[in-house]
């Protein structure tokens, strides 16, 4: 009984760093999906700039600003901090800047779809998990965490 459970230790221990191989292509996809849903977002904000505008005066209720600013705070986090997760750089502060833009845009929507909010709370919990794991081995931050490291040793 004892080998039977060592053998099925070492046959989960292999497969499970097997399975470990594939941590930075999944965060690599997890950067790319939920930038380029924020980036698009970003582009279709700069696209008809006066319906943002109207959208933000009218349909968004963000807390506490005044509705100009954040149309441009929203659209410029938008465009900006996706490019940053695409490279991998300063991924944690992107990841975490979309992850309160998410905030934000659920709690100023009042009317939201069941479906636009689990896709809202998938969106969170990638990048949730890009703030706690980073950008992973195929990232820009990889790179420079590594240089940093070679001039300190």
């Amino acid at each position: 009984m004892k080998n039977l459970f060592v053998s099925l230790s070492h046959l989960y221990r292999d497969i499970a760093c097997k399975v470990s191989l594939l941590e930075p292509v999944a965060l690599l996809v997890a950067r790319f999906y939920v930038g380029w849903v924020f980036f698009a977002s970003g582009l279709t904000k700069i696209d008809d700039w006066d319906t943002t505008l109207f959208l933000f005066e009218e349909e968004y209720a963000v807390p506490l600003l005044p509705y100009e600013l954040a149309a441009y705070l929203g659209t410029a986090a938008e465009l900006i901090l996706p490019i940053l997760l695409f490279a991998g750089i300063a991924s944690r502060f992107s990841a975490l800047g979309l992850f309160f833009v998410n905030i934000v845009v659920v709690i100023s929507l009042e009317d939201i779809a069941a479906a636009a909010y689990i896709q809202h709370v998938l969106w969170g919990t990638l990048l949730a998990q890009l703030v706690i794991f980073s950008g992973g081995k195929l990232s820009l931050d990889r790179v420079v965490e590594k240089q940093l490291l070679a001039k300190t040793a």
